[in-house]
C-alpha cells in the first residue's frame, strides 16, 4: 500500500515574510486577516496551499508581472556601439534592442506608431504585443513590420537579412511589392529590391548572441563585413571575384583568422596580416 501522502506546510518565517511585505505595499492586515491566514498554514491541503502561494504572488507582484509600461505621445533614442562592443536598449514599452559590435539604431515612438531604423550592422529585437501600435524597422532597402515577436535583423552593404525566432514578421522592400511573410524558425534577405521565399533555419542553436554565425550560403565579403564587427582584427574587404564566393556552414566568431584561413583552404585565398589588419588574396 502507498504511504499516505505527506500533507504541505509553509514556514512561519516565510508566512510572517510574507504578511511584511504585502502590508508595506498595500497598508497593514486587521487581527482578524492574520489568525485567517495562519490558520490557513496550520490546516492547509495541497490545494489550498497551491492557492496561497498564488494569492502572494498576485498581492505582491501582480502589478508589475502583468502590466504594459506607460508609453510617453512622443519617444526617441539613438545607439551605437563599436567593433567588438555589444548592447541592449530598453525601449519605452519594455521591447529591448540588442546591438552586435559597429551597430547603429534609432528608436522612435509617436502617436500610434513604433519605429526603429538599423543604420548600420545587426540587432535582435525583442518585441512587446500592441495590436493598436505596430512595430516596424526599416534596415537599408528592406521593412520589417510586427506587432509582438522576436527577431534579429543583419544589415550588409548587399543585402537585408531576417531570421525570425518567435511569432511572424511583414518583410519586404521599402516602396516595392511583394513582400513575404516569414513566420519563427524561418528566415529571408532581400537582396536587389526581391524578397527570398522564407527558408527554414534551427531557431534553438546559438547565433551570433552566443559567438556563432550561420553563413546561410552568404557572400564572402558580407561574411567579412560580419566578422569585422566583432572588433577581433579589423579585416579588408576583399575584391571580385573573392568578394563573390558562397560560403554555406556554422563558424565560430572569436577567431577570424582561423576561421578565413580554413575557408580560404577550400576556395583557393590565402590571409595576410599586415599592421593588425587582415587582407584576402586569391592564389596565383
Amino acid at each position: 500500500m502507498m504511504p499516505a501522502a505527506r500533507q504541505p506546510t509553509v514556514d512561519p518565517n516565510a508566512l510572517n515574510d510574507a504578511l511584511q511585505a504585502a502590508a508595506s505595499r498595500f497598508g497593514r492586515l486587521s487581527d482578524e486577516q492574520v489568525r485567517a491566514m495562519r490558520h490557513k498554514r496550520r490546516t492547509a491541503t495541497a490545494a489550498v496551499a497551491s492557492a496561497s502561494a498564488a494569492a502572494v504572488l498576485a498581492l505582491v507582484g501582480g502589478p508589475w508581472l502583468t502590466s504594459t509600461p506607460a508609453v510617453p505621445a512622443g519617444w526617441s533614442r539613438e545607439v551605437a556601439t563599436k567593433a567588438g562592443q555589444q548592447g541592449t536598449l530598453t525601449l519605452a514599452d519594455g521591447s529591448t534592442v540588442r546591438l552586435n559590435g559597429a551597430t547603429r539604431v534609432q528608436v522612435s515612438y509617436r502617436g500610434d506608431r513604433r519605429t526603429a531604423r538599423l543604420l548600420q550592422g545587426q540587432a535582435f529585437f525583442d518585441v512587446r504585443h500592441d495590436k493598436a501600435r505596430p512595430f516596424t524597422v526599416y534596415a537599408g532597402a528592406g521593412q520589417a513590420r510586427v506587432l509582438g515577436t522576436a527577431f534579429d535583423v543583419d544589415l550588409t552593404r548587399r543585402q537585408v537579412a531576417l531570421a525570425v525566432y518567435r511569432g511572424a514578421v511583414g518583410f519586404e522592400p521599402v516602396g516595392k511589392a511583394p513582400g513575404t511573410v516569414v513566420r519563427a524558425g524561418y528566415r529571408s534577405a532581400i537582396t536587389g529590391g526581391v524578397a527570398s521565399a522564407p527558408a527554414r533555419f534551427d531557431a534553438a542553436l546559438p547565433d551570433w548572441r552566443q559567438g556563432w554565425i550561420d553563413t546561410a550560403g552568404m557572400r564572402l565579403d558580407d561574411l567579412v563585413e560580419a566578422l569585422d564587427r566583432q572588433g577581433n582584427v579589423r579585416i579588408a574587404r576583399p575584391a571580385e571575384p573573392l568578394a563573390s564566393v558562397r560560403v554555406l556552414g556554422r563558424f565560430r566568431t572569436d577567431n577570424p583568422r582561423q576561421l578565413l584561413g580554413a575557408i580560404g583552404e577550400g576556395f583557393g585565398f590565402t590571409v595576410r596580416e599586415q599592421d593588425g589588419r587582415l587582407s584576402l588574396e586569391a592564389a596565383k
